[in-house]
């Protein structure tokens, strides 16, 4: 812990000034974590064009509809006066990052976001192709303002190819690149298999290195560099042993639920209470041991139909039937910790309020406290990893719309105030979207 007596040490990243055209949560969870270590990122925003599900699924959702669970993520379920200052999903990934607004679809706006580039490290964006062609993003004209940007693409399926035009969610992305074949239960058809969004966290986290990578190679050669990552393709190569055995055997999966293709038995097994659940993974002989012993089952203590993995795999349903017994009356979160007591791997499947509440990421003092202006304060997840070197926190609530125009028009782009009311008459300057966007 760094003592409160020294001045805090500089972040690694101050001094970078990233523009922010991303979207959803792929695009803003990298923006997000380069902004937890100091860059200075600004996101570019239109009172004319909003930005679905970045700041809310509706600009301007009904109180009615918030509270019927049409929409939701809104503090008391309301959606408030600016609807879109108070969309979690927004007030999460958008902390310690400051928010501009410019009309890009005139010269005027061009100019004033050409002063930007040439005043700034570099962009990230994950838009579709063509809402950057209209926005006029590209490396050609952005390397031209300013030759040493670091530009970041993470389109859905790259900037090239057949599909680089195609308009998606994450859940569409893993589709196409197969990982709906691999989660399911066994006889059941996709339908039943729930909706994953696995492909926006892991290509945030790709981005945000994409990025590094960038700022590496100018250090190293003082030019500017475009980066593409593509969401479906980084999604891809967390499928990498699916894909190598299709390769190399050209076996297509079946779905095998919760079970695991090496480790047996493994399951999610029914706790006391209300959908309450714990997943226990045995590894080896000596844990299918100690499970049985404490499960104490006649059924399970027959050692020569149960005593390798190969014979557990075997009568895999007849073991979860004999486990689902004994878990239906233990609760959950102490199970699992008699479990891990005993060296065997088990996690409580565990709500929103039960991770909240969780005394290890309590008294790591993850959940840091925040206060936005039209949200209130609120508790939110802290910063992504630590170091023994920075005692980094999160330092300011995501930004308003158009809350730091002041700031960048005048203070970075050096215009003034005559400037600025032009501007702000002009329509490029504002705190609300306009009255035509539902």
């Amino acid at each position: 812990m760094v003592s409160k007596d020294k001045p805090p040490k500089k972040l690694p990243l101050e001094g970078i000034r990233i523009l922010d055209f991303t979207v959803v949560w792929a695009g803003p969870f990298a923006t997000q974590l380069l902004a937890e270590w100091g860059a200075e990122v600004i996101r570019v925003e239109s009172t004319k064009f909003f930005p679905s599900t970045t700041r809310g699924t509706l600009a301007r959702p009904s109180k009615e509809l918030v509270q019927q669970g049409g929409i939701g993520g809104y503090p008391d379920k309301d959606p408030g006066h600016r609807p879109w200052n108070r969309a979690a999903l927004f007030n999460v990934h958008a902390r310690n990052k400051l928010s501009m607004t410019v009309d890009l679809t005139n010269p005027e706006g061009q100019e004033i976001f050409a002063d930007l580039v040439s005043k700034s490290d570099g962009l990230i964006e994950n838009n579709a192709i063509a809402t950057m062609e209209r926005a006029g993003v590209s490396w050609e004209k952005l390397s031209k303002i300013n030759p040493e940007f670091v530009l970041v693409r993470m389109p859905a399926f790259g900037i090239s190819g057949p599909y680089k035009s195609y308009r998606t969610f994450g859940s569409h992305m893993e589709s196409l690149v197969g990982h709906y074949s691999l989660f399911g239960y066994q006889g059941e058809t996709p339908e039943a298999s729930g909706t994953s969004l696995f492909a926006d966290p892991a290509s945030g986290v790709a981005g945000a290195l994409a990025f590094m990578s960038g700022l590496r190679h100018r250090r190293n050669t003082g030019k500017g560099i475009q980066i593409e990552t593509a969401t479906a393709e980084n999604f891809a190569n967390q499928l990498g042993p699916h894909i190598l055995n299709y390769s190399m055997e050209e076996d297509v999966p079946e779905y095998i639920g919760n079970r695991h293709p090496v480790y047996a038995p493994q399951g999610v097994y029914p706790c006391k209470g209300e959908d309450r659940w714990i997943s226990i993974t045995i590894t080896d002989d000596l844990e299918w041991q100690k499970l049985s012993s404490l499960i104490g089952s006649g059924e399970l203590s027959k050692k020569d139909d149960y005593n390798n993995v190969q014979k557990r795999r075997m009568h895999h349903d007849v073991i979860d039937e004999e486990i689902s017994k004994w878990t239906i009356n233990h609760d959950s979160i102490e199970l699992m910790n008699i479990l891990q007591n005993n060296g065997i791997p088990a996690g409580a499947v565990m709500n929103e309020k039960d991770a909240f509440e969780d005394p290890h990421l309590q008294q790591r003092n993850y959940w840091e406290e925040l206060t936005h202006p039209e949200a209130g304060t609120y508790k939110y997840p802290g910063v992504l990893w630590k170091s023994n070197a920075i005692d980094n926190k999160l330092r300011r609530a995501a930004p308003r719309l158009g809350e730091d125009n002041e700031y960048v028009y005048k203070t970075i782009l050096g215009y003034s105030n005559e400037q600025y009311e032009a501007y702000e008459k002009n329509g490029h300057i504002g705190m609300d979207y306009d009255d035509s966007i539902q």
